[in-house]
This record gives structure tokens, C-alpha cells and sequence, in this order.
């Protein structure tokens, strides 16, 4: 995942909704990934919900998977902490060897903060903020994503390396907003103009030492591979570039009926494409990555409770549970109508056999607040098979550690923001607690008196 620019339709606003019943493939009932019964209670009981959760060994895990990246001439491996950017997470990678994708000059802020260097520091943005120049002037490295983040960068950092993030022309998403390649993107600078980047990076003395790419998240291995090809053809064209970074994206799968990608099965061929490039030109180019899903997205959990359970009484109705969370929480159902498994811990070890269908929703005063979509499709519902529920019962949304506790509508109907933990050998530790209410209106200023009726 990367930057997005969605627009959310009316009707997923305040529309209407279709009905749809749970595909045949999804109609197992899912089970806990990496916590306990009991250690949902737990954290139900003792830090309250909602709360995110996250497994210590499988962040480990992931990232040792992402370090034995398949490669020809060295591998750096960056986390692209708009995943998931909480410090003990920063801090565990930093321990491990990453390095960090940042997305705005205060991401970059908030990872050196966590410990991490400036060197170890990229940033690939959508706005190239002010004081850039600063941050280069510490270490930190720049890849110009547009002709005019370019032309800043000439005239605030003459001389200095830079790199540049292309189009290739190409794109894949897990779903169509998640796709940030191909002439429909507005991410990178477009392939075509690879020549005019070269003449002015020279005009002001500056020397293009990396070229950039990254065409979605959730992609598709294939179109994957074949942006490798593209990409390492753009480093012809700069006779300087050491380095190509093969962004990230790399498909996860959350549900039972998806696949994830094999790094060391489906980018074996990559290592193949470095090495050709080094006969033929004579250059070992050094490989970058920026996982940021696959390194996070199943070793986190959204821990909730139901607080409410309604019907709706026709043969065209449902049973809904409502959650003590949502979109605030949990955004990318309703934004792109992502699948996650959904388990319900029964209060009662008694009903553990018991089975239901539910829609599950969220919370917030907003008809998209909606966790279980239809596949793709946010604004129709799907029914789940869970274990049947009462309020008070506690609800695990797995596949929560990637776009979640950092991509949610925090704070919409003032919600405070949910805490996060870190289970170590089945010990649960805080490692951000929840938001007082009060911080949410703390920098409102009132109007003069003057000007009120």
C-alpha cells in the first residue's frame, strides 16, 4: 500500500444496500490467528476494548522472511511504516536491520524519533514538504516523485544525489484503489519523461544514484515481475543509479481462500534480472524493498466486544452485531470492501459450537460503517457464519496489523483513539494507550464573545 486518493461514492455514504450471501469459499467459520481465547478475554478485560493487538513473533518472523529477499548484489529492506507506524514496531525493525519507506517529511519525524538514523530514512511522497532540504542535509534520502518535486530539489539541494520514483506504466492493486501504476495513477513520474528528469537533475549538478518503482498493494506476482523488467530498463538510462528500490506490495492473504505471495518462489526471478543487468552494463545494482503488509498485516488484531445484536424482522432481513468499533478502527471494509476474518470468543466456552450468520457493523453514526462487506464491494452487505453471539461476547478482526490503527477515521462521532498491545510469550504489554477524550477538542480555540449572537 501506498498513498491513496479514493472517493468514496454518495450511495456508500448514505445509500441503500443490496444483500448478498457469504461466497461458498468463506463460509468456514474463521479461527484465532496468533491469540488465545484467553488472551482476548484478557485484554478485553484489562485494557479494554476496542484495542489493537500485534504478535511479537510474528513481526520477527516476517521481517527474517523479508531480509532472505531473493537478490544478486545486496538487499536493504525498508518498512513502509505508513502500515503501521507505532514505535515499538519502528524500534523492533530498527533491532532487525530495516531500514524505513516514509511517505511525509513526518514520518521521517516520528521513525527518528523511534531511533532510527537519518540514513536509514527514504522519503517517496506525495508532497514534498517544506524543509526537505534540512532533512537531506541530516542523511535523509529523497526519491523526486514528480517533475516539479524534481525541480525543488535541484534548486534547495544542488549537487546532492537524489533518486527518482517512475510510472513504469504498469500497475496492481489488490483492488482498483490500491493500484498506484499505470496512466490512471497520479504516483511517480511518468516513464516517458525519463530523459527531461535526467537534463535537469544534470542542470543542477545533481546525480540520480537510485531509480524508483512501485505499482500497488496486493499485487499480482505476475505483473510484479514484469515491472521488475520494466523498472531495471529505466536504470539504463541513468549511467550513475547503483541502486533500483522494487517498492513493495507484496499480496498478502488474510482470508482462508486467499494466497499470499512466496518471496523466495515468486521474486526468485528478480535476483535473475539483477544479474543480466550486470553483464550487460557492467553495474551491480543494489536492491531495495519496501514491505510494509507483508510485514505487519496478520501479526495484528482488532480485539472489540459486541455491544449490541439487532434483527431485522423480514425474509429479506438480517441479524446484525454491533461492535464497540468500526470504521474509527477499522477502515478498509468500508473503504474498498477488504475482507478480514471475523471471530467471536464466546463469554460462554459453552456456545463455542454454537453457530450463527451475522452482518458485523461498526459503531459509528454512518451507514459505509460496515465490517462485513461483500468481497470488493462496500456497499453490499455479506453475511458471516460466526459462532453465535451475545453483547459482552468479545470479537477478534484479524489481518488489523497493516492500513488500520494508521489509516482509520479516528475520532469521527468523537471516538477516542483505541490503544495497541504487544503480546511477547503470551504476556500482553501496552504499547500506546488510549486517547483521553478530552485531547480530541484540546486545541479548539472559541470565538470572541464579540461576535456570537
Amino acid at each position: 500500500q501506498t498513498c491513496l486518493l479514493v472517493q468514496i461514492p454518495l450511495a456508500q455514504i448514505r445509500g441503500s444496500r443490496t444483500q448478498h450471501s457469504t461466497p461458498k469459499d468463506m463460509s468456514e467459520i474463521d479461527t484465532l490467528r496468533f491469540l488465545t481465547n484467553e488472551n482476548a478475554l484478557e485484554i478485553a478485560d484489562t485494557v479494554g476494548t476496542p484495542c489493537y493487538a500485534y504478535s511479537f513473533e510474528m513481526l520477527k518472523s516476517q521481517a527474517e522472511q523479508a531480509l532472505a529477499f531473493p537478490n544478486a548484489f545486496g538487499l536493504t529492506v525498508r518498512f513502509a511504516m505508513k502500515a503501521c507506524p507505532n514505535a515499538a514496531i519502528l524500534k523492533l525493525f530498527n533491532s532487525m536491520g530495516l531500514h524505513f519507506d516514509c511517505s511525509s517529511i513526518h514520518e521521517i519525524k516520528r521513525a527518528i524519533a523511534a531511533g532510527a538514523k537519518p540514513e536509514q530514512c527514504s522519503l517517496s511522497s506525495q508532497e514534498l514538504g517544506e524543509g526537505f532540504e534540512e532533512l537531506v542535509a541530516q542523511g535523509v534520502k529523497i526519491n523526486c516523485c514528480s517533475i516539479l518535486q524534481l525541480e525543488k530539489f535541484v534548486a534547495k539541494c544542488p549537487g546532492k544525489e537524489l533518486g527518482l520514483r517512475f510510472n513504469p506504466g504498469v500497475g496492481s492493486g489488490g483492488t482498483g484503489k490500491t493500484n498506484v501504476g499505470g496512466p490512471s495513477s497520479s504516483f511517480g513520474i511518468w516513464h516517458e519523461y525519463a530523459e527531461k528528469c535526467s537534463e535537469i537533475a544534470k542542470a543542477g549538478g545533481c546525480t540520480v544514484v537510485r531509480i524508483h518503482t512501485h505499482i500497488g498493494s496486493g499485487s499480482d506476482p505476475a505483473v510484479w515481475r514484469k515491472c521488475t523488467g520494466l523498472s531495471i530498463g529505466l536504470c539504463e538510462k541513468f549511467p550513475d543509479v547503483t541502486t533500483l528500490n522494487l517498492g513493495g506490495g507484496y499480496k498478502v492473504g488474510r482470508m482462508k481462500n486467499e494466497k499470499g505471495t512466496n518471496l523466495q518462489t515468486d521474486c526468485a526471478v528478480v535476483k535473475d534480472v539483477f544479474e543480466e543487468f550486470a553483464t550487460k552494463f557492467e553495474r551491480k545494482l543494489h536492491m531495495e524493498i519496501e514491505p510494509g503488509t507483508f510485514l505487519v498485516a496478520n501479526a495484528g488484531a482488532l480485539v472489540a466486544s459486541v455491544h449490541d445484536i439487532v434483527q431485522t424482522g423480514t425474509d429479506k432481513g438480517h441479524t446484525f452485531i454491533k461492535l464497540d468499533a468500526g470504521m474509527t478502527d477499522v477502515l478498509r471494509p468500508s473503504l474498498y470492501g477488504a475482507q478480514h476474518p471475523i471471530v467471536v470468543v464466546p463469554r460462554e466456552a459453552a456456545r463455542k459450537d454454537e453457530r450463527a450468520k451475522y452482518v458485523v457493523c461498526g459503531h459509528c453514526c454512518e451507514s459505509g460503517d460496515l465490517m462485513s462487506p461483500a468481497p470488493g464491494d462496500p456497499e453490499t452487505l455479506a453475511e458471516r457464519e460466526l459462532c453465535a453471539a451475545k453483547p459482552g461476547d468479545v470479537v477478534v478482526v484479524e489481518g488489523s496489523g497493516a492500513y488500520c490503527s494508521s489509516m482509520s477515521t479516528k475520532n469521527y462521532n468523537s471516538f477516542p483513539e483505541a490503544p495497541e498491545v504487544m503480546v511477547v510469550d503470551g504476556k500482553v504489554h501496552v504499547i500506546r494507550a488510549r486517547q483521553p477524550v478530552e485531547e480530541i477538542w484540546q486545541h479548539e480555540k472559541p470565538l470572541p464573545a464579540s461576535v456570537l449572537p
